[in-house]
């Protein structure tokens, strides 16, 4: 199993490797292709940005440079929806990011039945075969109209962690999964430390390393063709890796229960376990209520905290006019905060504290961070060294929970599952083994839905976040952000209550 874990985890760091390289070339692209497009009024760019000037216009008109600000906000509303890399030329999260996130929202519950039905591996190669064409698509797209093709092959693919989730899940215990889960935090961590500073070397060097034109064997280029050959490649080395050394793994941990049931009268497949390790069998009905309240949450917190990652920006920018390298280095310490937190807090306390109490921590944590950001402004000209602290606070804070709440919802999800879906497994005389009660309980679908939920989080909270601020003001909209997240805590709570008293 460890070997499992370890391709897993391998393979994870380049899928988002390559995911995290573009996020800081984003904005420059809609750059390139504004000046390529600017004569046709009419064509897809010109209008999409005529939409996102009218929009913005409604809510907050800068003093300067408005097409500059409208070029940002298409960069954060088309591109993809994942953790932090925020600077103001450099923050990919919003219009683009939250076509990337419905797409995911309306995708993963399918990429996950898929999983149930066919098996992980083959499905995992299939959403990899997605992504290779879509860096494809990238390297040739010299218009907007192409790259945006290229961004929607990319939403309708990526289903590399949500399998990699299931995968872990089908080969771990309910007690050793939310250690095994932490690998996929780390991988984010990681990646998100090393991913963008490479992918900002090339933002400034556009086309460098193919020479003084955008031409290939007299094939017209997109201008920042480099990164997405290198994209390209480490899709292409993890597809490889994965055909060669990833076994098929659904139902794998099913044999070797209904083993063990028969020889010890253990509590199967479907049993949890409590707070002492000792099995303990949760009926279908209730784990489904379980599933739907984590959705919610799952929802909720990623819709609050991805319009604190998308707003970080402004605030740099408006209140301490920072660089593109403050901001990298803001950013890049976050992503060591959290790699440090997971590997050495949360693989070790998630089965020991508890899930829902790690994951309440994290929200707690970012109520903390929230409250602290809402004072930022208020002592940005009076004390701007104070101000400078507080920023730094809530940047561990955000960090903290980062790190936490959604691995820790995550693998509370897992240990609602079943092992496989009905008839998905063979048993040794080449009978399936109906290890499933309900199909919802299935991994692959429930994970799916619960990844899908978060992804609309993502989609919708950084416009709602990015409305506040414009409408009300950082204060106001990170007071209002901290209230939320301390009242999310506090449901986290009574979910968890609710669950025990069932389960006992």
């Amino acid at each position: 199993m460890a070997k499992i874990e370890n391709i897993v985890f391998l393979s994870l760091v380049l899928d988002l490797f390559a995911f995290t390289i573009p996020l800081p070339l984003f904005p420059r692209i809609i750059e390139w292709y504004t000046k390529r497009e600017s004569s046709d009024p009419h064509g897809l760019l010109s209008r999409t940005l005529w939409a996102v000037s009218t929009i913005r216009g409604h809510f907050y008109k800068p003093s300067h440079n408005s097409q500059r600000w409208d070029i940002v906000l298409l960069g954060a509303f088309i591109l993809n929806p994942s953790l932090f890399y925020a600077n103001l030329q450099c923050w990919e999260g919003g219009l683009m990011g939250s076509v990337f996130s419905t797409l995911q929202f309306i995708v993963s519950p399918y990429i996950g039945s898929l999983s149930d039905k066919y098996g992980r591996k083959k499905v995992l190669l299939i959403t990899m075969i997605g992504n290779i064409l879509s860096a494809l698509v990238w390297i040739k797209s010299t218009t907007f109209a192409s790259y945006m093709l290229s961004r929607v092959i990319g939403g309708l693919s990526e289903g590399n962690v949500q399998l990699a989730i299931a995968i872990l899940s089908d080969i771990t215990t309910p007690a050793n999964r939310a250690k095994a889960l932490s690998h996929v935090g780390i991988a984010f961590a990681i990646c998100f430390c090393i991913g963008p500073p490479i992918g900002a070397y090339f933002a400034s060097r556009p086309v460098t390393m193919l020479g003084p034109t955008t031409q290939l064997g007299g094939t017209e280029l997109n201008v920042y063709a480099a990164p997405a050959i290198l994209t390209l490649i480490l899709l292409v080395a993890e597809t490889v890796f994965l055909a060669v050394a990833l076994p098929e793994t659904r139902g794998k941990r099913l044999l070797h229960a209904q083993t063990s049931e028969k020889s010890d009268g253990g509590a199967g497949p479907s049993a949890a376990v409590d707070h002492r390790g000792a099995p303990v069998v949760v009926p279908a009905e209730q784990r489904i209520k379980v599933l739907k309240s984590l959705r919610v949450l799952h929802f909720l917190f990623l819709g609050l905290f991805s319009g604190v990652e998308f707003t970080l920006t402004f605030l740099t920018f408006d209140l301490f006019d920072w660089s593109n390298t403050q901001n990298g280095k803001l950013i890049g310490s976050i992503g060591i905060i959290s790699a440090v937190v997971q590997g050495g807090y949360v693989r070790r306390a998630l089965t020991r504290v508890g899930e829902l109490k790690i994951a309440r921590r994290g929200t707690s944590s970012c109520a903390i961070g929230l409250v602290a950001l809402a004072l930022v402004p208020h002592f940005t000209l009076s004390r701007p060294a104070l101000a400078f602290r507080l920023l730094q606070g809530a940047a561990v804070c955000m960090a903290f929970t980062s790190a936490t709440v959604v691995n820790a919802l995550t693998a509370h999800a897992s240990l609602q599952c079943d092992d496989a879906p009905e008839g998905a497994a063979q048993g040794g005389d080449g009978k399936s083994l109906k290890a499933i009660q309900r199909p919802e309980l299935a991994k692959g679908q429930a994970l799916g839905r619960f990844r899908s939920s978060g992804q609309l989080g993502r989609a919708i909270g950084p416009l709602l976040a990015c409305t506040s601020y414009w409408t009300f003001g950082p204060s106001v909209t990170y007071a209002i952000g901290a209230v939320t997240m301390a009242g999310l805590s506090v449901h986290m709570r009574r979910v968890a209550r609710r669950t025990a008293l069932k389960t006992a």
